[in-house]
């Protein structure tokens, strides 16, 4: 099976990374590079490739192509590019492959930064006088540098992976390793006669677990020279204050006592000290977090690699590596080498903040997710991106399982606060005081079993995003009155505490009780109504829209076989025709549960759900009707003129009702009632409807 087909529209900055990034992973196949400037960056390089390219990414969309990068930064393109692919092609938008382009230009950065280092590291060690040679701890040598290449007359590309002995069959390096003991300043004599002084030094890491070895050595000629040139302590003390002075890592040396004796520009510049401040001053005058390094090194003898510390009065990030300074076995001091962490650190926060973004963002669902043909719906989604563009408090309505928080989530993603948090908060599953101190936190002692430092709440924690409060009717007065202070004064006071502290959160309510019942029984706040009623979304229920049965059931298959591992290919007409004979009082989520224990008893070899398949469903409207066809017979019983009106009346609103699709408000204007005394005369003749305005 090859390799799926990819087409690249725009070929600008982002579109040529994209390009470059496919050709290296060889993950896709790219079939076509689209720009309408043939002399775009990606349209050159797709021309090198053998790639084909073109000004109209339409005669390259046959059908074969399975994904689409759209890098163009023009939403018309993105537009017409999903209309035109379908579900045939995946269409990757221009801010994803922004991100890729973004992370491609970063690791080729980092790479290009990797080999100027490893150019200068190889740079010193082939520039320098000094012969070089490193072994492992098996005897392989590792590293030969030129110098060394020269005096042992061996090639260095051939002494890599040899044993040290091969290549210098006097070398004490192996014994070196054995005895873990430094030779320094040892004369020897080389195969071609060559008399050298080398130094040799066992590798051992902070753990005491041997590593290998290395020896430095020079000609002894070379030695002599450099004798007779410098005569006296001050020359050398001179041209090491040079190389110190001149490096670009911070260094520090203190004696043995643990004073600062030395330190270079680089070393004040990166902890912000002065000279002053530090010479003469103990080994921990410039440590702000952590144990000198000095003074450990001191006591042990024994170098540390890798530290991380914080230094200086700006608590400047460092990673630190200290060595003892001995001089014919006496400790002398130590050289400490500080190099500055904060802009990689830096760059590893931002990194892992966009991670951590792209990770929790909680919001799941867009519009495209929304399946809706009836008028009603069609509105309800209409009125729905509408209110996505605005930062005004929604609220949604309809009964339970009508898809409420589908709603919310294609909110949040369509506005301009998508890349922010999305919380969701049910606010019949918690308790009184659980769900404030959960909505709005709590400060430190505010109750038995606070935590120490108090803890922000879900307002803090969507700060900038959107907060969607399901089940709003269910909050408690006092919960509602601190809603209220949250929508008027865009503000929150944790718990327990007195400060008020500003947020910045877009509210998305919803609800299946009638609120201007609550507001007549005083359970739900007037003030807090017409609050979040300013932009109402009705959400229709599924006995309204029967029509879309079928293509819910084709979507809520595809999701069932996802969850359950079946291959359910659809199902039957007679099987939606039973479906849409059932009135759906628990709406799309109940007919998801119906069609999953439909697949749960399905046979493995059986991929069409029939009507056998569907558990018994029985209307539960049956028994209303037939007590108003019960009213019609029993107008010959014995009853008080009264109670013929009454049940005379319950027959009329029930029929009004039903004319009205449940909804409340036009059977009210229908029957010439207010929608206040209408919920009174529902609730006495036990006609109450789920159906919610």
């Amino acid at each position: 099976m090859g390799l799926p087909n990819a087409m690249i529209v725009g070929a600008g900055k982002g579109g040529t990374a994209i390009l470059r990034m496919l050709k290296e992973t060889e993950v896709l196949d790219v079939k076509a590079v689209i720009d309408r400037n043939e002399d775009a960056p990606g349209i050159v390089l797709a021309q090198e490739a053998g790639i084909p390219t073109g000004t109209d990414w339409k005669a390259f969309l046959d059908g074969k192509i399975d994904i689409i990068f759209e890098v163009t930064g023009n939403p018309e393109v993105f537009t017409e590019l999903r209309e035109a692919a379908g579900q045939k092609s995946v269409l990757i938008p221009g801010s994803v492959a922004f991100l890729i382009s973004t992370l491609m230009e970063e690791k080729e950065d980092l790479i290009e930064r990797l080999k100027n280092e490893s150019y200068k590291y190889d740079l010193i060690f082939n520039s320098t006088d000094d012969g070089m040679v490193v072994i492992n701890k098996d005897g392989i040598v590792t590293l030969l540098n030129r110098r060394a290449s020269e005096m042992v007359k061996y090639d260095r590309k051939k002494a890599l992976g040899n044993h040290i002995w091969e290549v210098i069959p006097s070398s004490r390096l192996p014994i070196v390793m054995e005895t873990r003991r430094i030779e320094a300043n040892q004369e020897m004599v080389l195969e071609n006669g060559e008399k050298i002084i080398t130094t040799r030094i066992p590798i051992i890491d902070e753990n005491g677990g041997l590593i290998g070895a290395f020896a430095v050595f020079k000609d002894i000629s070379e030695v002599v020279r450099l004798a007779e040139e410098i005569t006296n302590l001050k020359e050398i003390q001179t041209m090491l204050e040079a190389i110190i002075q001149s490096s670009d890592d911070a260094i520090s040396v203190v004696d043995e006592a643990g004073r600062g004796i030395l330190v270079n520009p680089a070393y004040n510049r990166i902890t912000g000290l002065s000279r002053e401040q530090v010479i003469g001053q103990p080994a921990t005058a410039d440590i702000s977090e952590g144990e000198s390094m000095h003074m450990k090194v001191l006591k042990t003898r024994r170098p540390v690699r890798g530290v991380p510390m914080r230094v200086g009065p700006n608590k400047k990030e460092v990673i630190v590596n200290v060595a003892p300074i001995i001089v014919e076995g006496k400790l002398k001091g130590s050289v400490g080498v500080i190099h500055d962490m904060s802009e990689i650190k830096s760059l590893n926060r931002e990194l892992t903040r966009a991670r951590q973004i792209i990770r929790t963002l909680e919001a799941k669902y867009s519009f495209e997710d929304i399946i809706g043909q009836s008028e009603e719906m069609q509105l309800a989604i209409e009125q729905a991106k509408l209110a996505a563009k605005t930062p005004a408090t929604v609220l949604l309505r309809g009964e339970s399982g009508t898809g409420k928080e589908l709603f919310a989530h294609a909110i949040h993603n369509a506005s301009d606060r998508r890349f922010n948090k999305f919380v969701r908060v049910n606010c019949a599953a918690l308790s009184e005081t659980l769900l404030e101190s959960e909505l709005f936190g709590y400060e430190e002692g505010a109750f038995s079993g606070a935590k120490r430092g108090g803890k922000p709440g879900l307002f803090e924690e969507a700060n900038n995003g959107s907060i969607f409060l399901d089940e709003i009717g269910e909050l408690s007065a006092n919960t509602q009155a601190k809603l209220l202070r949250v929508l008027q004064e865009r503000e929150i006071i944790r718990v327990g505490g007195t400060k008020p502290l500003p947020i910045n959160v877009r509210i998305i309510a919803a609800t299946n009780v009638n609120l201007e019942k609550g507001i007549a029984s005083g359970t739900f706040r007037e003030d807090l109504y017409y609050r979040i009623n300013r932009l109402p979304i009705h959400i229709p229920p599924l006995r309204n829209r029967k029509e879309e049965i079928p293509l819910l059931c084709e979507r809520l298959i595809q999701k069932i076989n996802q969850d359950y591992g079946r291959n359910v290919e659809g199902i039957t007409d007679s099987a939606i025709l039973q479906l849409q004979e059932y009135g759906w009082p628990g709406n799309v989520r109940e007919l998801e549960n119906v069609l999953g224990r439909a697949i749960i008893f399905m046979a493995y070899n059986e991929t069409v759900i029939d009507r056998k398949h569907l558990p018994e469903l029985k209307n539960k409207e049956a028994g209303r009707h037939g007590h108003i066809e019960m009213s019609e017979e029993g107008r010959g019983e014995s009853l008080s003129l009264a109670e013929m009106l009454d049940r005379y009346e319950a027959e009329i609103i029930s029929r009004t009702m039903q004319r009205a699709n449940g909804n409340k408000t036009k059977a009210a204007k229908m029957l010439g009632l207010s929608i206040r005394n209408l919920y009174y005369k529902l609730e006495k003749y036990e006609l109450e409807n789920k159906s919610m305005q």
